[in-house]
């Protein structure tokens, strides 16, 4: 293997090595979520994009005993994932359900109370048809709450190895307009987007979060490898990836937190939406 290629995880590979720290590292965004949807005991819960199981899991704790949540996504490997995870944390009243977010087919309607989507709506193709579908699926006055990434420039985990790698070679530019982080980066976008299928926007709030952490300069460089990384650098020769790692390096002291670990994030928006009890369909 040549110098400069990195073998990409496949994406449970990379859950498996990672789950751990990041579900730690950004629990507070999870617990955040449940908070401002209300959720409690005896409640139905839908979380779409559910991956890994977050926040699904969570909201299966908060709604115990009594209460149900159904999770979907579109990567039955990823929601095996979750299976292992729920099963290890002894929760049994989750149901996880391959469903395109788009659709959700299968999926009852007017049955949830609240729905929650971490990071996922901004890399679907029709974000506002999943909102039309989520809508559906929430009783009349049922709450949804997301989570989107802000722009590029609050986001260091995506900008930061990125602006290094433009000093060196051509980076793909940013796309805000379709499926990507940025999609929903405008607030008012992901607001029209809300209001056009028949939620009423209640709150929103930013909240800074880390989803990568090391204890080296060198271990942030692998983190940002396996988010994304390896497969732009493929694209370029070796003397390219090393004077990448080499920047990278240098300047991961202005990451470095007072406990002397290396950690990078990004601000996040938290919407609540709530479906409108005149139970026009959109």
């Amino acid at each position: 293997m040549a110098e400069h290629e990195v073998t990409p995880l496949t994406e449970v590979e990379l859950w498996r090595r990672y789950d751990d720290d990041e579900q730690r590292l950004t629990a507070p965004v999870s617990e955040r979520m449940l908070e401002l949807a209300g959720i409690s005991r005896g409640q139905q819960v839908l979380d779409i994009a559910t991956g890994r199981g977050e926040p699904a899991l969570l909201a299966a704790l908060k709604v115990a005993p009594g209460g149900r949540v159904v999770g979907t996504d579109r990567s039955g490997d990823m929601l095996a994932f979750a299976r292992e995870r729920a099963h290890k944390m002894g929760i049994e009243n989750l149901s996880l359900e391959v469903a395109d977010a788009q659709a959700l087919e299968g999926v009852p309607e007017s049955a949830f109370d609240a729905a929650l989507c971490r990071w996922g709506l901004m890399y679907l193709d029709q974000p506002r048809r999943a909102l039309g579908a989520i809508w559906r699926r929430l009783k009349p006055g049922g709450t949804l709450v997301t989570a989107v990434w802000t722009e590029p420039s609050r986001v260091s985990y995506w900008s930061m190895p990125r602006d290094i790698l433009a000093r060196h070679a051509a980076v793909p530019p940013i796309e805000m307009d379709g499926p990507g982080t940025f999609q929903y980066a405008a607030a008012e976008r992901q607001r029209a987007d809300l209001v056009s299928v028949g939620f009423s926007i209640e709150h929103e709030e930013d909240m800074a979060i880390p989803v990568m952490e090391a204890a080296t300069p060198e271990g942030l460089v692998e983190w940002c490898l396996a988010f994304g990384l390896a497969r732009l650098l493929a694209q370029h020769p070796a003397s390219v990836s090393r004077a990448w790692r080499q920047d990278m390096t240098a300047e991961a002291h202005r990451y470095r937190d007072v406990d002397g670990m290396y950690r990078l994030g990004g601000v996040t928006r938290l919407v609540v939406a709530r479906r409108r009890i005149d139970n026009l369909d959109p």
